[in-house]
């Protein structure tokens, strides 16, 4: 289930507390529902029979500390522990990135654990996972209580692997943060491994390097206000695309209220008739948006920032279009692109004056767009 919002630099990992029937793991969840600060905590949500039992599941979403430089948003869910519910657990252990064991503490307990723990071992197994091989943390449960197994004998039993373990009691809170934290660092170690968890973001170069990239090339030009360059100075091959294709663009510059950038004022590059170099934009898109990636990119070299910013607007709504009928953000929804840069676009076409980082913005939601219809395949031959 896990899943990465690259531009948010944001998390999604999915975490199942199982165990047998009344071992704790809804008493666990809402111990965390009520230590967990309201801020950073979803609401709770239980269905549960007369007995007071998980009928279905717990879901509490819960947003934790940061991961290196990205934010870490789980799911928590529990699973109903008696046997008849098997193809229920079954559902809810889908998608799993973690599990945390939830074991009854209680002598006579012990013949649930190590079914449960078996049936966990099964589930799994049948969705292609090895237990020795995922996330698992063990929670020695109920330990307030006075007729209950020592923990080695628990480990002995039920952790001959030797993963991380807690005594806890639910009741009380005892344990329970620490298991929700190892279980944790142990899925993000998980995720890196997988390379789904993206890697830091390189440091910020030293004061006095050179600017690298579109977003430090605009950085100082809106900042420094830098006199015009000959055409004639410029390479004819290092037109503002190539610099697009190695940094996107980001969602806001830092710059206090930059000046506006007249035309005049922003080099000119002029265009290579010579042969025709593609352009990253054009070289994302597909077959029957190919021209009108073209367009804004030649209207980009050529300073003409508003048909830029036109032609990427049209090429953004027929590429979306890919996806389906329906809405603009059910669109986005099912291609996984941000909205708030697909509203940010619209809102250009309201400005009575573009600049040269309105137009790059543009074309930078425009290659995101195409990567993504990339990603799912779209648009399909023939």
């Amino acid at each position: 289930m896990s899943s990465v919002n690259l531009m948010a630099r944001e998390v999604a990992a999915k975490i199942v507390f199982y165990g047998p029937g009344l071992s704790g793991k809804t008493t666990t969840l809402r111990k965390v529902y009520e230590t967990v600060r309201p801020a950073h905590r979803g609401e709770m949500m239980s269905i549960a029979t007369e007995g007071d039992r998980t009928l279905f599941f717990d879901f509490l979403p819960v947003k934790v500390e940061r991961v290196g430089d990205c934010s870490v948003r789980l799911a928590l869910y529990t699973v109903p522990g008696q046997v008849f519910y098997n193809a229920t657990r079954k559902l809810v252990l889908q998608g799993a990135d973690g599990v945390v064991f939830v074991a009854d503490s209680q002598a006579e307990a012990m013949d649930a654990n190590r079914e449960s723990l078996a049936n966990l071992e099964e589930n799994l197994l049948e969705n292609g996972i090895r237990l020795e091989n995922f996330p698992l943390v063990m929670q020695w449960n109920k330990r307030d209580l006075d007729n209950v197994l020592s923990v080695e004998e628990l480990r002995r039993e039920l952790n001959p692997r030797g993963v991380p373990d807690f005594e806890s009691a639910a009741t009380n809170g005892r344990g329970v943060m620490d298991t929700l934290k190892t279980i944790t660092r142990l899925v993000i170690k998980d995720l890196r491994a997988k390379r789904i968890v993206p890697p830091p973001r390189p440091a910020p170069p030293a004061p006095g390097t050179a600017p690298a990239g579109l977003e430090a090339q605009l950085a100082q030009h809106l900042h420094h206000r830098q006199p015009p360059v000959a055409p004639q100075s410029v390479a004819p091959k290092a037109g503002p695309t190539a610099a697009i294709a190695a940094t996107p663009v980001p969602r806001t510059l830092t710059a206090p209220a930059p000046p506006r950038v007249e035309p005049a004022a922003v080099p000119v590059v002029a265009a290579n008739t010579g042969s025709k170099v593609l352009g990253p934009t054009s070289a994302l898109a597909p077959g029957d948006l190919f021209d009108h990636a073209r367009a804004a990119e030649a209207a980009f070299i050529a300073g003409d920032y508003t048909t830029c910013v036109t032609a990427c607007t049209d090429a953004v709504r027929r590429a979306m279009a890919f996806a389906g009928e329906g809405s603009l953000a059910q669109q986005a929804f099912l291609l996984h692109v941000d909205g708030s840069d697909l509203l940010r676009l619209q809102g250009l076409s309201t400005l009575p004056q573009l600049r040269v980082d309105d137009a790059a913005f543009a074309l930078y939601v425009l290659m995101q767009v195409f990567v993504r219809l990339n990603a799912v395949g779209l648009p399909t031959a023939g």
